[in-house]
């Protein structure tokens, strides 16, 4: 599996990686799932995501179905981690120091696995479980395999289907 982020646009990367990667000369065309999530139909094989946060683009991609997510680290309303939180996780979270990173920590960590699984956020946040990670960790839950990453103002997340090991750092991560 591969990671890479930089500032622009997530498509972009993805085309001048798998590019370098594949010497493919432009992106083959994308289908959806019914539930939205991009797939290349004459590559059935190759599996991506795409995230986007402010100016950061995050994508992966791999030989087994993936999701990730970026997001800048930044304020939200008051009371939010109590409703994206199941009780386990607000507890984690507590112990973290209740800051704004350790709450997007666990944050995209929830929709990396949404966007693995390909439903999405269609389900109320605090359902969808993830193992307690720290930023730099590796974790596993319902036979998926998880990391969590972190930088500068900002966290991201990983969510793999597939038995391949999750990178230690995103290429380019900033």
């Amino acid at each position: 599996m591969e990671l890479w982020m930089e500032e622009g646009d997530a498509w972009a990367l993805l085309a001048r990686k798998l590019g370098e990667h594949f010497a493919w000369a432009q992106l083959p065309p994308v289908a959806r799932t019914d539930t939205g999530k991009p797939w290349f139909p004459q590559y059935p094989q190759c599996h991506f995501n795409l995230s986007h946060s402010g100016d950061l683009a995050l994508c992966g991609v791999g030989e087994h179905p993936l999701g990730v997510d970026v997001e800048l680290v930044r304020p939200r309303r008051e009371g939010l981690a109590r409703y994206v939180l199941s009780e386990e996780e607000y507890a984690w979270f507590t112990l973290q120091g209740g800051d704004w990173g350790s709450l997007y920590t666990l944050w995209t960590l929830k929709e990396a696995r949404a966007k693995c699984s390909g439903t999405g956020l269609r389900q109320a946040p605090r359902t969808i479980a993830v193992p307690l990670l720290e930023p730099g960790q590796t974790g596993t839950l319902d036979g998926l395999t998880f990391r969590s990453y972190a930088g500068e103002g900002w966290r991201a997340a990983v969510c793999s289907a597939g038995p391949e090991p999750l990178p230690e750092a995103i290429q380019g991560g900033m």
